[in-house]
């Protein structure tokens, strides 16, 4: 009996540290490779935990998308948050198991950044006014755009608008979709944008 509990306890942990660490080595990786800030990484976190890794479904990665955005800090690192708490919960741990993996997905996605940000400004500091290093900035920025409107683009799914026919839930979509764009083109506050989308959606589906 106490031999099998021991084997039982094993194989937690054994299967718990598996989840924690493809989760850090995953935002490790998208910390690494994602140029251009917090909009930019969505496509990719997006890519790596529904399609590569099944730990959230396309709806969840939306609705925690949606989160970040209204939370404070950046959307990039608390898209990480919530995404490394949803994984954790989703494989069947405990809450403060799952509270753990934000943290550890929150240290992963700044981690390396961070120190090569040191790095990297240290570097610019002596190479001012280097022309080769202008010149790659340069394409960098337009790299980045692409990133951002890739995140944009995969966004526009049924998940997000539901499906494309005269219903109610996918016309008030595109209206509020059309809404904030030309809104956010004038210069609204984003804060405000999101409370009154937030409280469009109670009313019209409270009905």
């Amino acid at each position: 009996m106490a031999s099998g509990y021991a084997l039982w306890i094993l194989y937690f942990c054994k299967q718990l540290t598996m989840v924690f660490l493809q989760l850090f080595l995953t935002f490790l990786k998208i910390g690494l490779f994602t140029f251009g800030g917090g909009y930019a990484m969505i496509a990719l976190i997006q890519s790596e935990v529904t399609i590569n890794h099944h730990w959230l479904t396309p709806q969840e990665f939306t609705d925690i998308l949606a989160v970040s955005q209204m939370t404070p800090g950046p959307v990039g690192i608390n898209t990480a948050t919530y995404t490394g708490y949803t994984a954790v919960l989703n494989a069947g741990y405990d809450t403060w198991l799952a509270v753990l993996g934000a943290l550890l997905a929150s240290l992963a996605v700044i981690l390396l950044p961070m120190a090569l940000m040191v790095v990297a400004v240290i570097f610019l500091k002596r190479m001012q006014g280097n022309k080769d290093v202008e010149n790659i900035f340069r394409y960098l920025r337009k790299a980045v755009v692409g990133l951002i409107a890739a995140a944009a683009l995969q966004l526009l799914s049924v998940d997000s608008f539901g499906q494309p026919a005269l219903t109610m839930q996918f016309v008030l979509s595109l209206a509020i979709f059309a809404a904030v764009f030309v809104l956010s083109l004038r210069r609204v506050s984003p804060i405000l944008l999101i409370l009154g989308a937030g409280v469009l959606g109670i009313v019209a589906y409270a009905f």
